[in-house]
């Protein structure tokens, strides 16, 4: 790996890329890591790239906690560069990263809510802190429904009733449940975590390259959402976020604090249920 990045940090060991997103405050996703999430996923089609790479957070209390919404035009202009043509949403750029031939791992420690949720879900594998973790997709809760792969995933993943149960309450979820759902993985201690991602990334890496690249190749067909459905997705969300009920709510989060490190943010879900009744 030869490029610089402003806000991840790597570090090679072996066959295994450890991948550090820090962003802060509070690593919200915004143009600086949409734009060096672009130049990684060029990066790892490069000859001799890593065969896994473990994403994690510099922030223990934040891995993602959703997209910056003072800054939603200047995320999906970046997201465009690595989308394709025409392709200007995070949904498209984490179908990307879905389908990249490393596999990618997920190391969850902190808050993973909104598209911070749909990054972890466009990985290949999700191992959570059971003590310090907790997902959620608040998209409904604030004006709009999830735009970046939660619909989608969701569904596969925990089945029609869960999906909607996470997406329509936008509660958070903690580590222990999203596992019990299908959310993630597995929850570890956390105590237990770093050994673990640790070694099931290098047990991984030390399989034959052609193997690794074909069998997730071969499950991504049976699993992966159709771009169109992944456009129209994008389309809907990104129609209804510059809505006036979106705007008031997001207003009233603000007032209270949202997008620093509070309560709001680190009781996201309770927050929204406390706004006042949409009409």
């Amino acid at each position: 790996m030869t490029s610089s990045y402003d806000t991840i940090t790597t570090r090679l060991d072996g066959r295994v890329l450890y991948a550090t997103f820090s962003a802060p405050p509070i690593n919200l996703i915004g143009p600086e890591v949409v734009r060096d999430l672009v130049q990684l996923l060029d990066d790892l089609t490069q000859p001799g790239a890593a065969r896994v790479v473990v994403f994690d957070s510099a922030d223990r209390d934040f891995f993602f906690p959703h997209v910056d919404m003072t800054k939603v035009p200047e995320y999906t202009a970046e997201a465009a560069k690595g989308g394709g043509p025409g392709d200007a949403s995070l949904g498209m750029l984490f179908r990307k990263l879905s389908q990249t031939s490393t596999v990618t791992l997920v190391k969850l420690r902190g808050r993973a809510r909104g598209a911070g949720s749909e990054f972890a879900l466009a990985c290949d594998m999700r191992f959570a802190s059971r003590e310090n973790a907790v997902l959620g997709q608040p998209e409904v809760g604030i004006g709009a429904p999830p735009g970046a792969g939660a619909v989608q995933h969701l569904a596969r993943l925990l089945g029609r009733g869960r999906a909607l149960e996470a997406i329509l309450t936008s509660a958070d979820f903690d580590a222990e449940l999203a596992e019990r759902y299908g959310w993630i993985n597995r929850a570890l201690p956390d105590a237990d975590l770093d050994a673990f991602v640790a070694q099931t990334a290098h047990r991984i890496a030390a399989f034959p390259r052609d193997a690794l690249i074909a069998a997730k190749a071969a499950v991504n067909a049976i699993t992966l959402p159709a771009p169109d459905a992944v456009r129209a997705d994008a389309a809907l969300f990104q129609q209804l976020v510059r809505s006036d009920s979106v705007q008031q709510r997001a207003g009233d989060l603000f007032q209270r604090g949202f997008q620093t490190r509070g309560p709001v943010e680190l009781e996201l879900g309770q927050a929204l249920g406390d706004l006042k009744a949409a009409d």
